[in-house]
């Protein structure tokens, strides 16, 4: 049996002791239930020094990862103490593990590539050049692997040249020939982070709480939103206070915004979210905005059997009824008086905050009947001011017919 203190540490850069292939086939031999070489874990950044990142794995004992392997493009440590990270498990000595997130390019050899196709760590490779079907790839000193072009991102490139020269991450898919047909891919490596991202979003996820989203995708039934690593949809409904019927009208595809979580169906994996939530409810401010008795100008936003519905500045629609659209001819159908976009002027006439509904008058038909009731009204107040004691019209003409006796 051999003994943990005598198993080498080895890192991911440098491997002066004993191979990478060697320790896997030492630590098989450990007792069951250790570790194993090649498994994945996920690990918690505890402290980090100046050549290590020190993580804790759920075992007796701390691990440690180099930290050259977490630096960014720009020579920036990317996780911070309390961070999560996938990490796979390299070796033991003295209760201290030692971990990678893939395998560096220095001094790589066969030997080491083999046990990572088996085991399934990733490399650290430089894409090369565009070669037909795909890229190479240089992996440690001299390997060569092929990565074909719908393995290299998520979605299709625009741009399939500009990743000439970069140096990712992959997993070898397919090892022959003692190394000389290797085949790998960094696809699968961005579909398992996007999957870790969504089961993260999913515990994380609460209904009625407000998040930050990026719209993916608009449809005819709404708009798919990204809110962390997880798709929800908006509904057309849930866009706007005031009806969307295309949701290309107001959202386009990147666009960021807020968006609250309606519902969760963690069964079915679906999420409802809402933008309307969000927003000021306009029935807030009908009063001031559009107030009774108001002319506003609005777009027929739709027509029914019983009337023409008009979307109002203030983003609400109002229903102008049928019998208010004929003129004072009836009609059957709205659309013989409007169509649907069409530019209108219209009177608020009521408002029912409780029921959320505003009546509508076409605005000609409705000044027409306000001159009208203005003129009866007009002439009202003149009779109710005429000198009292004139008598009857038959006490009029029969003093008018004595006025005209005497002169005779």
């Amino acid at each position: 049996m051999i003994d943990d203190d005598d198993i080498e540490t080895t890192t991911t850069e440098d491997n002066d002791g004993e191979s990478f292939a060697e320790l896997f086939e030492q630590s098989s031999q450990q007792k069951s239930g250790w570790l194993e070489p090649g498994q994945k874990l996920t690990v918690r950044v505890l402290k980090i020094s100046p050549e290590w990142v020190f993580v804790d794995c759920g075992q007796k004992g701390e691990g440690i990862i180099d930290r050259k392997e977490l630096l960014d493009l720009d020579g920036n440590l990317s996780v911070k103490e309390g961070d999560t990270l996938t990490a796979y498990f390299l070796s033991s000595r003295q209760g201290e593990m030692s971990f990678t997130t893939k395998i560096g390019g220095g001094a790589a050899g066969n030997a080491q590539l083999e046990q990572a196709w088996s085991n399934g760590v990733p490399v650290e490779g430089q894409v090369e050049k565009e070669i037909k079907g795909g890229y190479e790839i240089k992996l440690g000193g001299s390997s060569r692997a092929f990565c074909p072009f719908s393995q290299i991102a998520l979605r299709r490139l625009d741009n399939p040249e500009a990743l000439i020269g970069t140096r990712l991450a992959f997993r070898i898919t397919g090892y022959s020939e003692g190394g000389r047909n290797i085949v790998v891919s960094h696809r699968v490596l961005l579909e398992e982070e996007q999957q870790r991202l969504r089961e993260e979003a999913w515990d994380g996820i609460v209904e009625g709480t407000t998040v930050s989203g990026t719209v993916t995708s608009l449809r005819d039934f709404g708009a798919f939103v990204d809110i962390g690593g997880l798709e929800g949809l908006v509904p057309l409904s849930e866009i706007g206070w005031s009806r969307v019927k295309d949701a290309a009208e107001v959202l386009s595809v990147g666009q960021q915004l807020q968006v609250v979580i309606k519902s969760i169906d963690r069964e079915k994996q679906r999420v409802s979210l809402s933008i309307k939530d969000t927003l000021k409810d306009p029935w807030d401010l009908v009063a001031e905005s559009c107030p009774e008795g108001s002319f506003q100008s609005g777009s027929v936003a739709r027509l029914t059997a019983f009337g023409a519905f008009v979307t109002l500045p203030c983003g609400l629609d109002g229903l102008i009824h049928i019998s208010r659209l004929g003129g004072g001819k009836r009609i059957n159908h709205p659309r013989e008086a409007l169509s649907e976009g069409e530019t209108v002027e219209v009177k608020i006439e009521a408002i029912d905050r409780a029921n959320r509904r505003i009546s509508l008058a076409l605005a000609g038909a409705a000044r027409a009947a306000d001159e009208e009731e203005s003129t009866i009204a007009e002439f009202r107040r003149k009779t109710a001011e005429a000198p009292k004691g004139m008598g009857t019209l038959g006490e009029m003409l029969q003093a008018g017919s004595r006025r005209s006796n005497k002169k005779r």
